[in-house]
């Protein structure tokens, strides 16, 4: 068992609370419900130091309340006596086991959330740094992370990033600063047919052109946990050097490396689970 603050202090405040209270009753003014009390010492002492430091207030309130209802001629507890007693000897321990049992699972809990959030700003910064596009998406499609290249590539803020946006408000934010390249007309289908492709998970990739001369390649990957992660490759230098769509794929290849969209995809599904 670990010792520190919270362990210690829990046992000396139950220790201290019994000496007052066992002087003020014996020399002072009658202390009512003084056995509630050095229980309610046992259920903070478990609550602040977990189940050993509950356990060891148990049985120090457990003595002093077997002097407290001892008379000062020190005859056998008897009557209404020994059965408050018999209480406080069932009630601390068990008291002392729940709480204590809970108070382990909710720092458990606290030390998972926040090994969870290291793991997700440590992912958060690597895609920061990277010049592709990447939006992970929950299993409702909402954006859970948005990298600086994207935001930098539609002029999305970091404050609309922060605030998780569907992917159609995503697209419709694209179409509202006039990102695409197209015809105002056919904008409408385009978008209900990205947001039919990004549901469904299709992985066919399509190359995107950007009214400030970007092509972006853009690709869907569905994630274990239901999540999809979004990519925007920039291709333009690419496209500008080949105009055969094999050479295309095959740098395209050679830039993104399978190793790296794999390492990816695994933690994707990390970051995901722990936004959830």
């Amino acid at each position: 068992m670990r010792l520190d603050w919270r362990t210690v202090s829990g046992p000396f405040a139950a220790a201290a609370l019994a000496v007052a209270i066992f002087v003020i009753d014996r020399w002072v003014v009658a202390v009512p419900e003084a056995a509630a009390l050095c229980i309610g010492a046992v259920a903070l002492s478990a609550a602040v130091g977990g189940i050993g430091s509950g356990l060891a207030s148990a049985a120090i309130s457990i003595l002093f309340t077997a002097l407290l209802l001892m008379p000062s001629d020190a005859p056998p507890l008897a009557g209404p006596q020994f059965a408050r007693l018999i209480v406080v000897c069932v009630a601390a321990p068990a008291i002392a086991s729940i709480i204590g049992l809970m108070q382990s699972k909710l720092t458990g809990a606290i030390a998972r959330e926040r090994e969870r959030r290291m793991r997700l700003e440590q992912l958060s910064g690597a895609l920061d740094e990277m010049d592709i596009g990447v939006v992970l998406l929950d299993t409702d499609t909402r954006a859970q992370f948005i990298n600086r290249a994207f935001r930098e590539m539609f002029r999305l803020s970091e404050q609309q990033a922060r605030n998780k946006p569907p992917f159609v408000a995503l697209m419709y934010h694209g179409r509202d600063i006039h990102a695409y390249e197209m015809p105002e007309a056919e904008l409408g289908s385009y978008i209900s047919t990205r947001i039919a492709q990004v549901r469904s998970g299709d992985p066919t990739p399509i190359d995107l052109k950007l009214t400030d001369g970007q092509v972006l390649r853009f690709r869907c990957a569905a994630l274990p946990d239901g999540g999809r992660m979004l990519t925007y490759m920039p291709i333009t230098d690419l496209i500008r050097r080949s105009d055969n769509p094999a050479d295309r794929d095959m740098l395209l290849a050679q830039r993104a490396g399978r190793g790296n969209a794999d390492w990816m995809m695994r933690h994707a599904a990390r970051t995901l689970g722990a936004a959830e």
